[in-house]
């Protein structure tokens, strides 16, 4: 159970070391929102997992007052709007505008960033891997410059404090730097793209952060025993 307001309505079902439960599970700790954790088998999917994401089978899913909310971004917006107020952060700015920049970010993490480090990865072939390799390169590099242009000087994505963004790339963080190690490589490269490398250790550093992220090591056998 996570410490916070939040209340015995609300259940999040996961996997361990998944990115996007990961995310959630920020948002969740950021918010200072209290749930309970029901960790999922995938060999043996739960029958409240069934029936409360019938389409996809696949975790995350947010169930609040017995209402399920599926996918990762979506269940994160759900939080805020749910959860606003009381003295807890948003994650979402006010200003319709800035909605509509943050919600582009958080799409490019996913649709370029996320399915080029799956390219990386996961490819059948090593040119493959090498090309996954480049896009992620490239991909990190335009949020570094994003981060500049949304950030404005300020610490996050967020603006002061972390916010939308933050927290939908801060579930990619472990699985980044598990990849590292595997790799000998360090991806967030303080040379090639140093707001981003900073804006990693800043992020990685904060209490509610650290309270959720996964060991680094675990996340090295999980995948080495996945490949």
């Amino acid at each position: 159970m996570a410490a916070g307001a939040g209340g015995d309505d609300l259940k999040l079902l996961g996997m361990w070391a998944s990115p996007a439960v990961l995310r959630v599970r920020l948002a969740l700790s950021i918010k200072g929102v209290s749930y309970e954790y029901v960790e999922e088998d995938f060999a043996n999917k739960s029958e409240l997992l069934l029936r409360s994401n019938p389409v996809h089978n696949m975790v995350p899913v947010l169930i609040h007052a017995g209402k399920p909310v599926c996918e990762s971004q979506l269940i994160i917006q759900y939080l805020d709007e749910a959860f606003a107020g009381d003295g807890r952060p948003a994650l979402l700015p006010a200003g319709p505008y800035e909605r509509a920049v943050a919600r582009f970010w958080a799409a490019f993490v996913d649709d370029t960033l996320l399915k080029a480090m799956y390219k990386a990865s996961w490819s059948k072939t090593e040119e493959e891997k090498a090309e996954g390799r480049k896009q992620v390169a490239a991909a990190l590099k335009t949020l570094d410059g994003a981060l500049g242009e949304v950030a404005g000087g300020k610490p996050f994505f967020g603006g002061d404090g972390p916010g939308y963004v933050d927290t939908v790339l801060g579930g990619l963080l472990a699985w980044v730097r598990s990849m590292d190690v595997i790799m000998g490589v360090k991806t967030f490269d303080s040379v090639t793209m140093p707001l981003l490398a900073a804006w990693a250790d800043r992020f990685g550093a904060l209490d509610a952060v650290e309270a959720v992220m996964p060991d680094v090591n675990k996340i090295v056998e999980f995948s080495l025993a996945m490949s």
